[in-house]
């Protein structure tokens, strides 16, 4: 079963990629026992986590690690001068564009045609939707998941002119990616399915404005060599990635000393611990200050998120674990922090909106001057007090699982998101309880410390995301609160 899921990942196991050649932990020199990512205080389940602590070291600046992957932005963001090699508004690929990050994407296009172009799309199912921006956009290459929706796309669009290519499938997804004329390659398709279009991108020479979590957590030890080796650069279109990457710009070497990510802190920021076991899958959708799709709001309710967003700071900006720290700030305005070697704190503030983030990342290194009738400008008499707490490790156990992981690295972080994925999948099935999420990725984390991969090959990364998520479902199924017996058990 692993196999066919790899299989239809579009990844072709061989022998050497498979149970033969997984190189386990002892790589990096330890014993499971002396493993830095899982040691010390028992959370309840069969993994392991040691307590957390950082210690300052006032001189020391960000320095790539000899072992790891080289950071996208080693601790600052200098404009090198960008090369433009087209003439015209930037031509750009949107990979996902039916989905939020592409929807919105494409809103900054409409308000910005002297800026940018859509020069290709890739979208899933939502024919609809997609034949309405080929309308808008005049993309010249289009591509839709299903082979069998292709007609219904032609007659959709029969008014275009002139009619774009219409490909298909992962094939036709690699080739929006890799368009001749794109410059940028947004990537907002989510989960690992984003990771071989990007890869495709980067090998093509295409810079990339990512939101998809996937390409670091999961494939970070594969796809910062790759970029650096092709000389692109992976600039982050999420809002807490975003946040950190206008903070150093134009730091000099060496200058950060410490990156702080801020948490709304999710629906129970404000339940005592001892409520959390009566939580009902209604409760964790209720996030206190904005809607988002039910996968999200139940990673931010655990802080599991956050946790991701630690490891994806860590791959992006070259931050030490001990010097990424996350703080509770309820208000969700300034949406993160860097501190300087001198003790100053740097943040970006602004409404949430995840349209600035694509904004800045779209144009970098200038600026758009956008109108303030559709991007509101701060208002912080309106705004009011702002205010911080340090999160509750009792109630957010995800954030030190989510360290652990993170210092383990190679293909551990990988494992988390996916276990993640799946377990809150079947919570929100409601197949487990929610305090049976933190138990499903603890075991499945746990199990892999015997099989980690500590520098994966692209296939190495898409077997684990699959192997994660089939035993994940299986230690759920002990705690399962319906069991079925028409339900099975992947083997």
């Amino acid at each position: 079963m692993v196999l066919e899921a790899a299989a239809m990942a579009g990844i072709s196991p061989t022998p050497a990629v498979l149970p033969s050649s997984r190189r386990i932990a002892t790589e990096l020199g330890l014993r499971v026992a002396d493993s830095p990512s899982f040691a010390g205080t028992k959370l309840g389940g069969a993994c392991t986590l040691r307590k957390l602590s950082r210690v300052c070291a006032p001189v020391r600046g960000v320095q790539c690690s000899a072992n790891g992957p080289p950071p996208a932005w080693p601790g600052r963001a200098v404009d090198e001068g960008v090369k433009k090699n087209y003439t015209g508004p930037k031509p750009i690929s949107l990979i996902g564009s039916t989905g939020s990050i592409g929807t919105q994407t494409l809103d900054i296009v409409a308000e910005n045609p002297d800026k940018f172009k859509i020069v290709a799309l890739a979208a899933g199912a939502n024919v609809t939707l997609l034949a309405d921006q080929v309308r808008r956009f005049r993309p010249n290459l289009v591509c839709i998941r299903h082979a069998g929706q292709v007609a219904e796309l032609r007659e959709a669009i029969a008014d275009v002119y002139p009619q774009p290519e219409i490909v298909v499938g992962e094939s036709g997804i690699l080739e929006v990616a890799q368009h001749p004329e794109a410059v940028t390659v947004v990537t907002g398709i989510v989960g690992c399915a984003g990771l071989k279009p990007t890869v495709a991108a980067i090998e093509a020479g295409k810079d990339i404005a990512l939101a998809n979590k996937e390409t670091l957590i999961a494939g970070g030890p594969y796809v910062l060599p790759l970029a650096k080796k092709h000389g692109i650069k992976i600039l982050p279109a999420d809002s807490e990635h975003s946040a950190i990457f206008q903070c150093i710009q134009g730091l000099p070497v060496g200058g950060l000393r410490r990156i702080i990510l801020t948490a709304s802190g999710g629906a129970f920021r404000d339940w005592p611990v001892e409520k959390l076991k009566n939580v009902k899958v209604a409760d964790a959708l209720k996030h206190p200050n904005w809607t988002m799709g039910r996968k999200i709001t139940v990673d931010s309710a655990t802080l599991m998120n956050k946790g991701l967003e630690v490891i994806e700071a860590h791959y992006l900006f070259g931050a030490e674990y001990d010097d990424i720290e996350i703080v509770i700030h309820p208000q969700s305005i300034i949406h993160s922090m860097v501190e300087t070697q001198d003790s100053s704190v740097l943040g970006q503030l602004g409404w949430p909106d995840m349209r600035l983030p694509i904004l800045y990342t779209l144009p970098w290194p200038q600026r758009v001057p956008c109108s303030e009738s559709t991007w509101p400008r701060l208002d912080f008499v309106k705004m009011g007090s702002l205010t911080f707490k340090a999160p509750d490790r009792a109630k957010y156990p995800a954030m030190d699982i989510s360290y652990a992981a993170g210092r383990a690295g190679g293909t551990m972080t990988g494992v988390l998101s996916a276990a993640n994925e799946k377990a809150v999948e079947l919570f929100l099935d409601e197949r487990i309880g929610y305090l049976d999420i933190i138990k499903v990725i603890e075991s499945t984390c746990d199990k892999h410390r015997q099989e980690m991969v500590s520098h994966p090959s692209l296939e190495d990364i898409v077997y684990f995301d699959q192997w994660a998520r089939i035993h994940a479902q299986e230690v759920a199924h002990k705690y399962d609160i319906f069991p079925s017996a028409s339900t099975p058990v992947p083997v």
